[in-house]
């Protein structure tokens, strides 16, 4: 459980809440049609932009993994592949067999070296499998980025149509002000779905599509180098590159350590 995108939503929704409680009445932040108006017509506009079914799949796909903490680690990944091959150097592919790994991706690379397979057919397969699977996440921090577009725009939406009504009743000035505030409840209500839920979920998914492609490319080039028999410590240094630097200087120090 990704227990951040959590956090960060519920004291969001704490702030706003207590500022809404030290300043007044509750009721008067609570309106059904407004709130109709902004989820309603932002669902409405992105169905428009996007296929009913990549829509509930980029919503399955991306509420899941904004939710969930499936983050590889890329220097643990990079430790397993790394004595993966020196496995296969000693004993052969076939001892792969018995190399156990909690991340599928490694796994199915691992099985296929075991069976054999030729390079360049685990390049194609593993590689097909990395993009669709960033396909899948591309789509779903599309239809959040565009839910957080749209929901402000209705809430402004909301507010013209509250405006109209209010205008239409002028000649009764005790509607006035409790129909500004009905009005402009739509605007927050649209930020607030942007800015809390929307945006700031199409970001994490950004962010964990480029981490995910980051540690898919490195396991198909290890994968690929196992298969051509590459000199260990080659590939070892080769994959170095896909850590960041600051994990990087600590995993040459370790090595170092545990070679004196």
């Amino acid at each position: 459980m990704d227990y951040a995108t959590i956090v960060g939503i519920v004291v969001g929704l704490l702030v706003v809440g207590m500022a809404i409680v030290l300043g007044g009445s509750v009721n008067t932040f609570v309106n059904i049609p407004s709130l109709l108006i902004v989820i309603g017509g932002g669902m409405a506009a992105t169905l428009i932009r996007f296929p009913l079914k990549s829509v509930v799949g980029a919503f399955k796909t991306g509420a899941g993994l904004a939710f969930s903490e499936k983050q590889v680690n890329l220097t643990k990944t990079h430790e397993e592949l790394v004595n993966a091959a020196r496995i296969a150097k000693l004993q052969g592919p076939i001892a792969l067999e018995n190399v156990e790994s909690q991340n599928p991706f490694v796994a199915k690379s691992l099985q296929m070296i075991c069976d054999q397979m030729k390079p360049t057919y685990i390049r194609g397969v593993l590689e097909a499998e990395r993009d669709l699977l960033v396909e899948r996440l591309a789509d779903g921090e599309k239809v959040f980025r565009a839910l957080g577009d749209a929901a402000p725009a209705f809430g402004m939406i909301g507010t013209l149509v509250g405006l109209v009504q209010m205008l239409s009743t002028m000649s009764d000035p005790e509607t006035i002000g409790p129909a500004m505030a009905v009005a402009l409840l739509t605007t927050l209500y649209g930020a607030l779905v942007a800015n809390l839920i929307a945006l700031p979920v199409a970001d994490k998914l950004a962010s964990k599509l480029d981490h995910e492609s980051l540690s898919r490319t490195m396991v198909i080039e290890a994968a690929v180098r196992m298969a051509e028999r590459e000199n260990v410590d080659l590939m070892a240094d080769y994959l170095s590159v896909f850590i960041p630097e600051k994990d990087r200087a600590a995993m040459r120090d370790a090595t170092a350590a545990a070679a004196a």
